[in-house]
């Protein structure tokens, strides 16, 4: 049998957190989920996802941040999963801004724009788990 994929949301909306728990645990993938940056970041320490969606604009520690801390030499341990992020900000937008607040490269997998279509995440999530194997 198949190792069932797990998952990481991290997401400050709990309407968004529960669609995307409801869509891909009906494709048999296992989804833990985090409300903010901070949380996403020890989440990814104890369950060792195998992929991450991650919204950028979130409480805390939001997911500019989350990046930024995942290109430190320190979380090398994690620079192979995958990272898909959703969210409302503009794609252009989003990678302007992490340029300007870091000096590096946007470093994701996919950009998915919410609202989130069903078909489309699991598609895009079915496509960059495929990649990392």
């Amino acid at each position: 049998m198949q190792k069932q994929a797990k998952i990481l949301a991290v997401d400050d909306d709990p309407d968004i957190l529960e669609a995307i728990c409801a869509v891909l645990e009906a494709h048999s993938y296992q989804v833990v989920t985090a409300c903010d940056g901070e949380e996403g970041l020890g989440k990814l320490r104890e369950e060792k996802p195998d992929l991450m969606i991650l919204d950028l604009l979130m409480p805390r520690m939001d997911g500019f941040v989350v990046l930024k801390e995942l290109q430190d030499p320190r979380r090398s341990k994690y620079s192979n999963i995958p990272i898909l992020i959703l969210t409302s900000v503009r794609e252009d937008a989003s990678r302007r801004r992490y340029e300007l607040e870091t000096g590096l490269q946007l470093n994701v997998d996919d950009y998915l724009d919410k609202p989130i279509d069903p078909h489309t995440l699991v598609t895009r999530v079915e496509k960059l788990l495929q990649k990392r194997t």
